[in-house]
Order: C-alpha cells, then structure tokens, then sequence
C-alpha cells in the first residue's frame, strides 16, 4: 500500500546519489509514473535537523514506507 501524500516517510534503502541513507525520513510529496512504463517514482522533500528543506529528489515508490505511528 502506498503512503499518503504530505506524510512523513522512511527510506528502506539507500540512495547515495542524493547522499540519503536507509531511515532517512522525508515528506511524500507526490506521485509520479514512469516515463518508460516501469516503476512509479515518489517525490520526497528532506528535511535537515532544524526542518529546512535541503533536497526535492525523486526515488522509487518501492524504497520507502509509511512511518509507524510508534516511531
């Protein structure tokens, strides 16, 4: 199931190429499909330690998560 849009995410991989790592937390911004019929994207905004926003990067809907409500 997907995430809700405007809902804080985890990553469940790493993305170096945008330096975020597995349990980085970010905002779901949107959905996007794939150009090439392959797997959607999910535009995410992160966030550094004083809440500004440092990046608006794109990964796949498959490496994140909803946050549990516990954590």
């Amino acid at each position: 199931m997907k995430p809700e849009l405007y809902q804080e995410i985890v990553l469940k991989e790493d993305w170096e190429e945008f330096n975020l790592h597995r349990g980085d937390i970010a905002t779901l911004i949107d959905f996007v499909p794939s150009p090439t019929g392959g797997e959607d994207g999910a535009i995410l905004e992160v966030f550094n330690v004083r809440g500004e926003a440092i990046a608006l990067v794109t990964v796949l809907v498959s490496s994140i998560e909803g946050l549990p409500p516990d954590d």
